[in-house]
């Protein structure tokens, strides 16, 4: 007997930015109860037909399984409840083994095809334990039907006669069918249910490889999006006429900003970073980013940067106050004769990272914002990092514009 369950799905990975949600991986933690993956559909390709679903397209390996123990079935019978022992005379022995494979041959294939289609039903109806409760009472019910299908062949074929048919039935093949049936039914069924857990670890891994992998693809994305927008060659000459004005009358002032730019640049480069860096390492490119533009755009920038809670440690996508950052100048600080003032908090609490990025510009319509926008990115980025333990909230209009992500406080292992 084989017990399996249909694949649940998985939440749209398409979710709009602004809410972050998907299940990442299967549990594999519960009760051992006879379920099956639950991994959705855009992951099943990933697994062969044998390990999606092994029962439905009923292959050689399974039916040889249904074979063995059938056998193995017979053979017990035999010994235990035939009374057969070496001495028994081999014609007798043989006899014996023939009823007794008769009866494991209808039965077992009942249990073959009805099981996993019960098991399938019962994983979606009932918690532990009353799903084996269920699974108990129609393996009864399984030894019933087929030790009385299997007494009407015998008379059928002259073995048994008149009304010994249902006292035979009743006094003897009846018990050695049900307890038969639950030993074999109750072993197979946690042994398949052991494997198809093993089944859900390797959608686990498979899932979480190629997220990670898209996740690197993505930040890889944005790191060329920032690359683009800050390596451009007006921004090196803005920014190189502005260490050149400082020399003479602020060395100090010039080698600083220096430093800043080598900074930014050094971060857009690295190729060797890893996808999720504590929250001071990001603040302090943001700053070095904010200074270099508070050159540029002189009073008209004016930024704050809040930490509180211990939160400086905890780690956030790399890049990820970048592109909000660099949201805020372009809508609020570049657009605007007075300039905008932008305001970075961050706060750990309940084991949350909360971060917000706040400017007092005008905001920005979901017209700036297409696909394949930094927000959106980063959006995508954070349903491939942390699933749906993470969101994303864009409240953006007069008289201020708040972008803010929410991610489980984690610090770098």
């Amino acid at each position: 007997m084989d017990a399996e369950a249909s694949p649940g799905a998985r939440a749209d990975r398409r979710a709009r930015h602004h809410h972050v949600g998907q299940t990442l991986s299967p549990s594999t933690k519960a009760p051992l109860r006879p379920v099956a993956a639950t991994a959705g559909p855009d992951l099943a390709y990933r697994l062969t037909v044998a390990e999606r679903d092994p029962y439905k397209r009923f292959s050689a390996a399974y039916w040889t399984r249904i074979v063995g123990a059938n056998v193995a079935a017979a053979l017990l019978v035999v010994v235990v409840y035939s009374g057969v022992s070496w001495r028994t005379p081999m014609p007798k022995m043989l006899e014996a083994f023939g009823v007794a494979m008769l009866f494991s041959c209808i039965i077992g294939p009942m249990l073959g095809i009805v099981m996993p289609r019960v098991g399938r039903g019962v994983a979606c109806r009932f918690a532990f334990p009353f799903d084996w409760v269920v699974l108990i009472a129609t393996m009864v019910a399984i030894a019933l039907a087929g030790s009385f299908a299997a007494i009407l062949v015998l008379a059928a074929i002259g073995y048994l006669h008149g009304a010994g048919i249902v006292t035979t039935w009743m006094k003897g093949s009846l018990k050695a069918s049900i307890v038969v049936t639950l030993i074999f039914g109750i072993f197979i069924t946690v042994v398949e249910t052991m494997r198809r857990q093993l089944d859900d670890a390797k959608v686990a891994l498979r899932t979480k490889e190629r997220d990670e992998a898209e996740a690197r693809r993505l930040a890889a994305e944005a790191q060329l999006a920032s690359i683009e927008s800050r390596v451009e060659p007006h921004f090196l000459f803005n920014t190189l006429n502005s260490i050149a004005s400082l020399v003479h009358g602020d060395p100090a002032g010039a080698e600083r900003m220096t430093g800043q730019l080598a900074a930014l640049l050094r971060s857009a480069l690295d190729s060797t970073a890893t996808p999720l860096v504590p929250l001071d390492d990001e603040l302090r490119v943001v700053r070095a980013y904010l200074d270099i533009e508070r050159v540029r755009f002189g009073d008209r920038l004016r930024y704050t940067v809040e930490v509180n809670g211990g939160a400086g440690r905890l780690v956030v996508p790399r890049m990820a106050l970048q592109t909000i950052v660099e949201n805020s100048v372009k809508y609020a600080v570049s657009p605007r004769r007075e300039g905008a003032s932008i305001r970075v908090r961050a706060a750990a609490s309940d084991g949350r990272l909360r971060v917000a990025v706040e400017d007092d510009g005008p905001g920005f319509g979901g017209a700036a914002r297409p696909a394949g926008h930094g927000l959106d990115l980063l959006g995508a980025r954070l349903r491939l990092l942390f699933g749906d333990r993470a969101t994303l909230t864009v409240d953006s209009g007069p008289p201020r514009t708040v972008v803010e992500i929410d991610v489980p406080a984690e610090s770098r292992s």
